[in-house]
């Protein structure tokens, strides 16, 4: 949104002015990133999860494009290729494990920017091709990453692969040659590993493309904020630089801080001991398990545990978990309370919660054997998470009845600020 307080961009230097004439390039980082974007000045830290998500990518994409240097995408010398960039190649135990861990660090920040975007309400209008694009940019994420997963060729990865790619055999008619269609042939073998090889290679970039979609989405309305409460005058904003720069920029530091000690101290600790074992298509392992940020969705595919009406428990399962992902599509038209934020909805915000036990819930029992308690788990969690957003959400919204709201940014601020220093005064 073009605010018409906004600081214009005024390049001082004659270079700087024939660049801006030329090819505006710093009058966009200006207007975007700068001094020139005015935003809600009540932003929380949970809005810093956006820049560490893009900080995450840009990781792993530097560290993916050394890997690809050395990798090999051949089942007779793809697991050898890693022990080589681990043990051989300058740095390349580093970098792998920094490729490893910045996946599962991409993961922990998006997850959290999800929660906050469902707690505060962030998908509804006018903003909600921004949720769009970011759900987009989350189911790119989970292919690039279960690709990425197959490429060392241990036995994790390939077992991995058979698993996830007979899903699709689940689909009556058109399964079954689609699944040869995606392995290249019956079994995971050279011809997986290539085309999942190139195709992990490219992902990112087409992420990159979709996370510059979700900014420019972004800027149009600008930015959402813990109230709920839309931008009403230059009270209600500061300039993103220097303000928010700094407070990014020390995010961005424990979050670096955080990356390092988990590749440096624990680098395997969200991994599986079973990948460092050479692919063997004759030795299952006994307990095949996805990776950590999947294990929520693996919990609803082995939740149906039996046929329904004409469709195979397998089929029931296959549809729940695409499901699970395609309802966040479908989120800003189910949820039609005008108010945003849960600080306002006190009803809303003890299912947010329910909601967060039930994710966690469902990622405990994914990572479980298919035996009680944990299917009984797993179908309960299920149940719940679909009648949270189909069924719980939309009777809410109508029936809630929500706090008072301030009348705009700045008189909530100065109330929490009033409430803040009576406080400190009651304590002295």
């Amino acid at each position: 949104m073009s605010f018409p307080w906004a600081k214009q961009y005024q390049p001082q230097h004659p270079l700087m002015q024939w660049i801006d004439e030329k090819l505006p390039m710093p009058r966009l980082v200006y207007n975007a990133i700068g001094a020139g974007y005015p935003v809600p000045r009540n932003l929380n830290y949970f809005w810093n999860f956006g820049v560490l998500a893009g900080a995450a990518l840009a990781i792993q994409i530097i560290t993916g494009i050394v890997l690809a240097m050395h990798y090999a995408a051949n089942a007779g010398v793809a697991f050898n290729s890693v022990e080589h960039i681990m043990r051989d190649v300058n740095a390349g135990w580093f970098i792998r494990y920094a490729h490893m861990n910045g996946a599962s660090m991409f993961f922990i920040v998006v997850y959290l920017h999800i929660f906050r975007g469902l707690y505060y309400g962030s998908y509804k209008a006018p903003r909600e091709m921004v949720w769009l694009l970011g759900v987009v940019i989350f189911l790119l994420m989970m292919a690039t990453a279960f690709m990425g997963y197959v490429l060392p060729w241990g036995q994790m990865s390939f077992w991995g692969a058979q698993v996830i790619t007979g899903f699709f055999s689940a689909i009556p008619v058109v399964g079954e040659p689609v699944r040869e269609w995606l392995l290249g042939g019956f079994v995971p073998d050279n011809a997986t590993l290539n085309r999942f090889f190139s195709l992990h290679y490219l992902l990112p970039f087409v992420i990159l493309g979709v996370v510059i979609l979700h900014i420019w989405a972004l800027h149009i309305p600008g930015s959402s904020n813990p109230t709920g409460i839309e931008v009403k005058d230059e009270q209600d904003t500061v300039p993103f630089h220097p303000y928010y720069t700094a407070k990014d920029g020390f995010g961005l530091g424990i979050f670096l801080l955080i990356f390092v000690a988990l590749t440096f101290f624990s680098p395997n600790m969200l991994g599986h001991a079973d990948n460092y074992i050479p692919a063997n298509s004759l030795s299952t392992p006994a307990h095949i398990v996805p990776e950590w940020y999947f294990l929520p969705f693996y919990a609803i595919l082995k939740a149906f545990t039996f046929n329904f009406l004409w469709i195979d428990a397998k089929l029931w399962g296959v549809i729940a978990m695409f499901a699970s992902i395609a309802l966040l599509f479908f989120l800003p038209w189910l949820d039609s309370s005008p108010i945003k934020s849960s600080t306002y909805r006190p009803m809303y915000r003890i299912f947010f919660w329910i909601l967060v036990f039930d994710v966690l819930l469902l990622g405990w029992c994914g990572m479980q054997p298919a035996e009680q308690p944990w299917v009984i788990l797993s179908q309960l969690g299920a149940i719940y998470y679909f009648a949270h957003f189909l069924v719980i959400i939309p009777i809410v919204s109508r029936i809630e009845r929500p706090l008072p709201m301030p009348n705009s940014i700045t008189e909530a601020v100065l109330a929490k600020h009033a409430t803040d220093t009576s406080s400190a005064s009651a304590t002295a």
